[in-house]
């Protein structure tokens, strides 16, 4: 597996939303229709998030229908509506992911379930060769 799907620069803040990016903790890349159910917790508030793919909003639910990948060194962008207040909060991230290529049942992919805890800090900021997921070139 890659590094901690949260990592130190996960939370982020803009336009008036807090902004959570997951990074793909599988061994390649996948269809970025592959995440399934994404649910983020910020200082224990459950939210559904919508999918941020460069400038459009995608309900979760509607993932399935989306061309384009997740790559591996890249990361999905989950966004709730309000922004969050700077500083330290405790984040949470549970999801499934669906791998077209294994088998989980006669007529179904498997489906893994993760999740992610861990404290991180608004608008920190690392040496990072990630791109968000559906950001143009």
């Amino acid at each position: 597996m890659t590094l901690s799907a949260l990592r130190d620069d996960a939370l982020r803040t803009a336009d008036g939303r807090t902004q959570v990016r997951l990074s793909l903790p599988w061994i390649r890349s996948l269809p970025v229709s592959c995440l399934v159910d994404p649910v983020v917790e910020i200082d224990g508030i459950r939210h559904d998030p919508v999918v941020a793919l460069g400038e459009r909003r995608v309900p979760a639910r509607a993932l399935a229908e989306q061309d384009g990948w997740w790559y591996i060194q890249d990361r999905v962008v989950l966004e709730i509506p309000d922004a969050a207040a700077p500083g330290s909060h405790d984040v949470s991230v549970s999801f499934h992911l669906e791998i077209p290529y294994l088998p989980g049942g006669p007529d179904s992919p498997l489906r893994l379930p993760f999740a992610f805890s861990r404290p991180l800090e608004t608008g920190a900021s690392v040496a990072s060769v990630s791109r968000d997921v559906g950001a143009d070139a």
